[in-house]
């Protein structure tokens, strides 16, 4: 055992001792402690996700916590009137910021952040707001502009990005130095599903999928009750059969931080009546180079670094959106329309060299509706739909020398539509269990482009050809319910796909031998299968165990088959590979976990064997831009080959939150966090880019109005790396601190009825933070010391 283990060992104990000696003490006290405060400490608002499954089970009054209730018989007891029911959500006690938000009732693990956490935390990329989550971060290829979520070491082809049920379009699988299409600040909830989500969403979601939610396509009318929201879900109003008047509410989200002198600001508007209700939205950020602890590149050390910055950082970002729903009895259906723009600048030593940005630009169409018919067996029907035009421009100097050379050098265009349809069925008794049965089916079609307009028409100009892919898949999930304590599920997924392109043919050794070369027509299809099993089981203490098991196949992706060009981003020269087969992942994973209480946990370990897992091999030659230049002792470019290997994935995650006691008024505690992936081929050789071992704990204190807290968050060096192209990465401590305040005011005196705000200190120690999953670590340091001051006002 390594002495970098012994001592990842050694933390763990001690933070799991100290954790539980003072849960003692806490539980020694909970008898003596004050009502409202032993109330505010134990009684946690229920978390309400609805990524992981199809299978929704709803309480009929929004403020009961919605704990698997499941309808009986035949009968149909639809009730509009209570459930139109405003007094009891405006009566609900109010959640205190900072609880840990556990999902106890999901098979698949969910990570769940609120919107008082989104608003708290910033970031303009979902990567930079989960960075520091259990099992999560971001890729961190341009911090802030770029940076895509990594599940469990997992990344662009294997973790699905959706946004309000569908996908969220744009190019980020397509490179590393592409921006999500969804902004937080934009955003109420983000739910992570760590492990495998691919029975719902798709092959690409092998790895996970992260779900992004809000109100452009609103789902109830807009309530002027003056409640805070729990958890980011807002307070459901009346539905249309009951008496509503029209009613507008507004937010107001704004920020500013200091390391990157960046102001960001955003409008929220809802507004409904009788059967109709309307969203807009509306935001913008700005940034500049942002600061840095000290000297980005390590490899050279001859390059002028101005102002303690981080070279060609800046950003600028803004959307908006309009949306509308029709309300009918039983159901709604809505839709919006969304364009998110974006221009960044790519850091790196080529990136401030070229004066390389992207601009990008999305356009999107969202449908979705639910239904719920006064019959027997169908419980509801749900759909969404969406199409996005998305196209961004690669924009620099094709001669460092001459700034009359700027322009674009590559463009990459994304045309997509999707459809998916399910549908519930009411739970019926099959003696043995009661059983709820869903079914869902998906559709969708794509079509990809990524021309250059240097050397217009040569057989490698950009990264491929012009190609498009067709998928269509069916899937259904059993849940069985053989007690109010043990549940289990089933679920299955089959789906088809097929691809078009073209790519040439490559001598086996990868290296140009003089034979012509022209682009061959490939038209690839696959039928992967997927399937899983999993059990849920209430356990003494209020704590809930589970395991599940998946086997899930994944078909190649277009870029994975068709790619033969240089790939800036990752300073790799792409041979996609024809001949690729499905890539199949074997999983098993245990989970004990505890929601209520004052101590409330989550402990997961997993395991996964790949087989035939896709990946970027690196051949150790050299390339430019063609494939011609490839052996060139000047060349620039890593060539990388899609080939398959067999893998293996285990590791776990662990964090928890203590409510130790009573102070001032409100309750202090502790909480903690662990999480390790392990990922090596079955030669024993390391797989690519895997995030570090880390360790964090820190306090908190908070009552209904305020919130302070401390945490560090410790990164061991990353010495696992790849034979080649990969170099180690050194440990860090990331130290945040933050306080907020939050309150109901007379909107009378003041306008709005609520107000949030708050300070954020971000890597306080001012470390070099280098990120071992990104392609640019060691040209590329994360932003250094900084505050973030953010305020949010409620109409």
């Amino acid at each position: 055992m390594s002495f970098e283990l012994r001592r990842v060992q050694h933390l763990a104990g001690a933070s799991l001792l100290l954790v539980g000696a003072a849960a003692t003490s806490a539980l020694a006290q909970e008898p003596v402690q004050q009502p409202s405060q032993d109330k505010s400490s134990t009684e946690i608002p229920a978390v309400t996700v609805t990524a992981p499954s199809p299978i929704v089970r709803r309480a009929v009054v929004p403020t009961r916590s919605p704990v698997r209730v499941a309808h009986t018989g035949r009968s149909r007891s639809r009730q509009p009137a209570a459930e139109a029911t405003p007094a009891a959500a405006a009566t609900a006690a109010a959640p205190q910021q900072g609880v840990l938000p556990i999902v106890t009732n999901q098979f698949a693990t969910v990570t769940v952040v609120p919107n008082e956490e989104i608003r708290r935390e910033g970031g303009g990329q979902l990567g930079d707001l989960l960075f520091s989550k259990p099992g999560i971060t971001g890729s961190s290829f341009a911090p802030g502009a770029s940076s895509r979520p990594i599940i469990r070491g997992l990344d662009v082809n294997r973790v699905g990005i959706v946004e309000n049920g569908t996908n969220a379009g744009g190019a980020s699988d397509l490179g590393e130095d592409h921006f999500v299409p969804i902004d937080p600040l934009a955003t109420n909830q983000v739910e992570v599903v760590r492990g495998p989500a691919a029975l719902r969403y798709g092959s690409t979601s092998i790895g996970g999928v992260v779900s992004a939610t809000n109100n452009r396509i609103p789902d109830a009318l807009p309530s002027c009750a003056p409640s805070f929201q729990a958890y980011g879900m807002p307070t459901k109003a009346p539905l249309a059969s009951a008496a509503t008047s029209p009613c507008v509410t507004a937010e107001t989200r704004s920020a500013f931080s200091s390391v990157d002198r960046g102001v960001e600001s955003g409008v929220l508007l809802d507004t409904g009546g009788g059967n109709f209700a309307f969203h807009a939205d509306v935001y913008g950020r700005n940034t500049t180079d942002y600061s840095i602890p000290s000297y980005p590149y390590l490899n050279d050390q001859t390059r002028t670094v101005a102002n303690g910055r981080q070279p060609n950082s800046a950003t600028r970002s803004d959307g908006a959106s309009i949306g509308g729903s029709y309300f009918f009895q039983g159901g709604y259906i809505g839709a919006a329309i969304t364009q998110n723009d974006a221009l960044y600048h790519i850091p790196g030593i080529d990136g401030a060299d070229h004066n390389t940005r992207i601009d990008g630009h999305q356009t999107k169409i969202n449908v979705k509706g639910e239904y719920h018919p006064d019959a027997a067996a169908i419980d509801a029907v749900r759909f969404w739909a969406g199409a996005t035009d998305y196209r961004h421009n690669e924009i620099g100097l094709a001669d460092t020398t001459d700034p009359t050379t700027d322009g674009v050098r590559q463009t990459f265009t994304n045309k997509e539509q999707e459809l998916r349809t399910e549908v519930q069925l009411m739970p019926f008794n099959a003696r043995f269990a009661e059983v709820t049965t869903a079914f869902g089916f998906q559709a969708g079609h794509q079509e990809l482009t990524a021309p250059s307009p240097d050397d217009p028409g040569a057989l490698f100009n950009g990264l491929w050809d012009p190609n498009r892919n067709y998928r269509v898949a069916g899937y259904v999930f059993n849940e069985f319910k053989f007690t109010e304590q043990t549940r289990a599920q089933i679920a299955g997924r089959i789906e088809h796909v097929e691809l078009h392109g073209s790519t040439p043919d490559f001598p086996a050794d990868f290296l140009p031998d003089g034979t012509p070369q022209t682009s061959t027509v490939r038209n690839p299809s696959f039928t992967p299968k997927s399937g899983s099993i999993g059990l849920l089981q209430d356990l003494p203490g209020g704590m809930v165990g589970s395991i599940t098991a998946q086997y899930v196949e994944r078909a190649p992706k277009p870029a994975e088959l068709f790619s033969r060009g240089g790939h800036d981003a990752t300073a790799t020269f792409d041979i996609g590979n024809p001949n690729l087969t499905i890539e199949t992942a074997k999983s098993v994973e245990i989970g004990l976990r505890k929601a209520t209480g004052p101590f409330r946990f989550e402990a997961t370990a997993y395991y996964t064997h790949f087989d035939n897992f896709i990946y970027r091999r690196l051949t150790g030659v050299m390339c430019d831009g063609d494939f011609a230049s490839c052996g060139a002792p000047d060349a620039e470019l890593n060539q990388a080959v899609y080939s398959q290997r067999n893998a293996n994935f285990r590791g776990g995650e662990f964090q928890s939150q203590l409510d130790v006691g009573a102070f001032q008024g409100g309750i202090w505690g502790i909480e903690n966090q662990f999480d390790v992936v392990r990922a090596t081929f079955t030669d024993g050789t390391n797989v690519p880019r895997i995030p570090p071992v880390r360790l964090g704990g820190g306090v908190f204190w908070r009552d209904n109005n305020w919130l302070a807290r401390i945490n560090l968050l410790h990164a061991f060096a990353q010495n696992n790396i790849a034979v080649i192209a990969e170099t180690p990465t050194a440990d860090y401590n990331l130290l945040k601190a933050e306080v907020s305040y939050k309150t109901k005011l007379n909107p009378n005196a003041f306008g709005a009825r609520e107000m949030l705000l708050g300070l954020v200190g971000n890597n306080l120690l001012n470390e070099n933070i280098r990120n071992s999953v990104s392609y640019t670590k060691d040209e590329v340091l994360m932003p250094g010391i900084g505050v973030r001051a953010f305020a949010n006002f409620k109409f």
